[in-house]
């Protein structure tokens, strides 16, 4: 019987295929790391081809865990959502490496764009910003700098996609597609647009013909290649790591709010039917889209959180493993004085500074490993706390937050989320919820549950509550010191 969901979870630095039961236990994963590509500062890249096949090979290392494709009753993809691959339709390889979200390359275009006063109307229709971190601009990016993406274009083979769209391609052998929620991630798609808006795609010379086909994100989306696995399997879940997330930690009510903490940091508070429109320069995107129904949210973008920790690891051994941070958080009463603003990649919302730079204030003889330890860790609360203002401004204050990735694991930054935040902060047994959100849609898209809302009840698991015990007055003192060191940045 298919009663297993197989989900690729296509994250920024490593990729992995996760085997889940019908009721959302979880039952097996094989992971990869991916090679991060850093030819100039400011520019991130991944090779699509390494993608591809580290996916397929995870794939097959877990699916003989299920018992064999036929046991297995939907994959759900789920992807780091603005890095943009091309690729030529009649080979079916990538014409240039991936651009990976975090790269600030296209700023100059952003700015030219902003100064001949577009960002109002692109921001109206797409509910997104003109900045470096959204896909089309990188796909103008590759039109203008590499010949072999011209060529294709002039060719008319060109494909472009975010890499949901790259791994359905490749799994299906040929279908261009990608999910709403992705697809809102582009400056291409007006939220209220079912497919990509041609007068979007003229403002960023991008070639609506080179795009795929905007889809539902679960259902019968797609079958993969009988010959990859032994038997075909349906793909019947696909959507964006964040909405995912949203989904996985079942906030599927207008004004839930979940936060995830990888490799970034990003909060989504489901807006029902509504569009978005931020005042305080928030995010507007698809949550989701199911029967051709969808729902939105708005959404704080933060581009360094646990990979600050893997910075002060890796640049500095400051810690050998991230788990350490916790430990040497819990030595020492305080930080000290440290305060990291963590702009290594420039400042997301509600800043939006692309030129910013990462600071380190406060330092002093006393200054140690606990020191920028923690302080690493009370910069995850301080950026939080910018974004629950700017939500609050918007008039979606936050009553309960729920948290989730790599980092939510870490109790010590748990409990200060909720200190400086002053509300109660949830987090699941299973913290992995991106992985699971892709699950839920899978298992509802595959016919296992009758609808989303079914399979997010079954799934979910069980929570731990994290209630404030901050004082006030040092609430105040470190979100004051966090200001100052935010305007050196």
């Amino acid at each position: 019987m298919a009663d297993y969901v197989l989900v690729l979870d296509e994250g920024t630095t490593s990729t992995r295929a996760m085997l889940f039961a019908s009721d959302g236990v979880f039952v097996a994963s094989a992971q990869k790391e991916l090679t991060q590509h850093y030819p100039r500062e400011g520019w991130v890249e991944h090779d699509a081809g390494e993608i591809w096949e580290k996916t397929l090979a995870c794939a097959l290392e877990v699916i003989p865990k299920a018992g064999g494709a036929a046991c297995i009753s939907g994959i759900g993809i789920t992807n780091q959502r603005e890095t943009v691959v091309a690729w030529d339709k009649a080979t079916g390889e990538p014409l240039t490496r991936a651009i990976v979200w975090q790269d600030r390359r296209t700023e100059p275009f952003c700015i030219e764009l902003r100064a001949e006063g577009h960002e109002k109307d692109v921001q109206k229709r797409t509910g997104l910003l003109l900045d470096p971190y959204f896909s089309g601009t990188k796909m103008r990016w590759m039109l203008d700098n590499v010949p072999e993406v011209k060529a294709a274009a002039e060719k008319g083979t060109l494909a472009l996609g975010t890499v949901d769209s790259w791994l359905t391609y490749k799994l299906t052998g040929g279908a261009h597609v990608t999910d709403a929620s992705n697809a809102s991630r582009t400056l291409l798609l007006e939220l209220a647009g079912a497919q990509f808006d041609q007068g979007l795609c003229d403002l960023l010379g991008v070639p609506r013909s080179a795009l795929p086909e905007v889809i539902d994100m679960s259902g019968e989306l797609a079958t993969s290649d009988a010959a990859l696995f032994g038997s075909p399997i349906p793909i019947t879940g696909m959507v964006g790591d964040q909405q995912a997330a949203t989904i996985g930690q079942a906030c599927l009510s207008p004004g839930e709010t979940k936060a995830t903490y990888g490799t970034g940091a990003f909060v989504l508070t489901n807006q029902g039917e509504v569009i978005p429109q931020s005042h305080n320069r928030l995010l507007g995107t698809v949550l989701s889209q199911i029967g051709g129904k969808r729902t939105y949210a708005i959404e704080g973008s933060v581009f360094v959180a646990g990979s600050l920790v893997q910075w002060l690891r890796d640049s500095l051994g400051i810690v050998d493993v991230a788990s350490q941070t916790e430990e040497l958080a819990r030595s020492i009463p305080d930080s000290g004085g440290v305060i990291i603003v963590p702009a290594l990649a420039g400042l997301g919302a509600p800043h939006w500074r692309a030129e910013a730079r990462g600071v380190i204030c406060g330092l002093s003889f006393a200054s140690g490993k606990p020191q920028l330890a923690r302080a690493a860790l009370e910069a995850m609360a301080h950026q939080t706390s910018d974004l629950a203002k700017a939500f609050s401004a918007d008039g979606t204050p936050w009553g309960t937050l729920r948290i989730d990735g790599g980092m939510a694991a870490n109790t010590w930054m748990a409990q200060d989320l909720a200190n400086v935040l002053n509300i109660p902060v949830e987090r699941p047994d299973f913290v992995e919820t991106t992985a699971l959100g892709a699950a839920m849609l899978a298992a509802a898209g595959s016919g296992l549950y009758p609808d989303l809302a079914g399979a997010a009840e079954a799934m979910r698991g069980n929570l731990k509550r994290f209630e404030p015990d901050m004082s006030d007055d040092v609430r105040s003192d470190r979100l004051e010191r966090w200001r100052k060191a935010l305007a050196a940045a």
